[in-house]
């Protein structure tokens, strides 16, 4: 991760992402302030500053692909070719980035071992910085098949990373980390319910020319609830993104979501999370998500909690993120989940070592 842009300069790339990728719907209210310079004006370094935070943020292509027609439709071929210059290098870096793990997934298929992609393809035609897949392959045979077919290397593992059974592969000629989660879910792998049937329910499409095992729609915003509101406590924008394209495209069986999410203990956050991504959009667009009474009535906050700061959309932890947990945790011990619960029990722990070593020596590495 780059280092954060300046205060004002993240404040105003992000309206301006935000605008590009959530246009008003005429006639559906109030919406986010025009355009406070016209992009016609826009500096390099403005242009730059915008760039850096649509990385960020996974949305350069969507983003700038917005941006690029603008500009062309303005007949401003200098912006515009700034524009195609940062898309044909992400381009060719995603082509790389999507053929390795067309490869990686077909070597697990060869060996017998299921693997299913998380995350990484939601963003299409964005792709986020490591590719992540999940397996309940045995951990020792995925190690010995990633360095005899791909000459990969492990990357050290954090405290957090043995809770969550999760393992960072460095490939040769692939500068993305392959991240491969094993038999469980959740910053502590606390979250068993999800994994055991994510491999089920997963569904095939195809990407770039390759044919990929994604999760189903339901699955898609559980995990993005677990990595969001239970683990960093912040939003990209992409995430907004993602789950509003879910969303408005009827891909979401809300009664099978709600039944999933109940059994994984996390129904409240997920409620919460669909109603940040609701709130922020109709911020911009007029019109938020078409959501159900029950997924309203479920959540505990909505966007107006929400706050931007170091480049994403911050979720506050107390006491908003903190009750979600203990909500989480409650639901794991009426279930008599023990081994769930204990790891669960863990997470404050971790957190804290985490908050000591950013302050101590700068960096939670190791720890988080």
């Amino acid at each position: 991760m780059s280092k954060s842009l300046p205060r004002r300069a993240s404040d105003q790339s992000m309206t301006t992402l935000s605008r590009l990728l959530l246009p008003p719907n005429i006639g559906h209210g109030p919406v986010a302030a025009a355009w406070e310079t016209p992009l016609t004006e826009m500096s390099r370094r403005e242009f730059d500053n915008l760039l850096d935070l649509a990385d960020l943020n996974h949305v350069t292509m969507r983003g700038l692909e917005v941006f690029h027609t603008m500009m062309l439709d303005a007949r401003d071929e200098m912006r515009a070719d700034w524009a195609a210059a940062a898309l044909a290098t992400e381009r060719s870096r995603i082509q790389n980035a999507t053929m390795f793990l067309h490869v990686v997934c077909a070597a697990f298929a060869e060996e017998g071992y299921d693997a299913t992609v998380m995350k990484s393809l939601d963003h299409w035609p964005d792709l986020g910085s490591d590719l992540d897949l999940f397996t309940s392959a045995d951990p020792q045979d995925v190690i010995q098949m990633m360095k005899t077919r791909f000459r990969a290397h492990l990357a050290p593992r954090s405290w957090g990373d043995r809770l969550a059974r999760k393992w960072n592969f460095m490939l040769p000629g692939l500068p993305e980390p392959v991240e491969v989660h094993m038999g469980r879910l959740g910053q502590t792998g606390e979250q068993f319910s999800i994994a055991a049937s994510l491999p089920r329910r997963a569904r095939l499409v195809q990407v770039d020319g390759f044919e990929f095992r994604v999760p189903s729609a339901s699955d898609r915003i559980m995990v993005s609830t677990l990595q969001r509101m239970y683990r960093h406590f912040f939003f990209r924008l992409c995430d907004v993104i993602d789950s509003a394209a879910l969303a408005d495209g009827g891909e979401i069986d809300y009664d099978d979501l709600c039944s999933s999410a109940r059994r994984a203990g996390i129904w409240e956050g997920v409620a919460t999370y669909l109603m940040i991504v609701s709130d922020y959009v109709k911020k911009y667009r007029g019109s938020g998500l078409r959501l159900p009474r029950f997924v309203e009535a479920a959540a505990r906050f909505g966007g107006s909690e929400i706050y931007f700061r170091k480049d994403f959309l911050r979720v506050p932890i107390m006491p908003q993120s903190a009750g979600l947990y203990g909500l989480q945790l409650s639901s794991l011990l009426r279930r008599r989940e023990l081994q769930s619960s204990a790891r669960l029990g863990l997470l404050p722990w971790l957190a804290t070592a985490a908050m000591v070593g950013q302050k101590i020596t700068g960096s939670d590495k190791g720890i988080w």
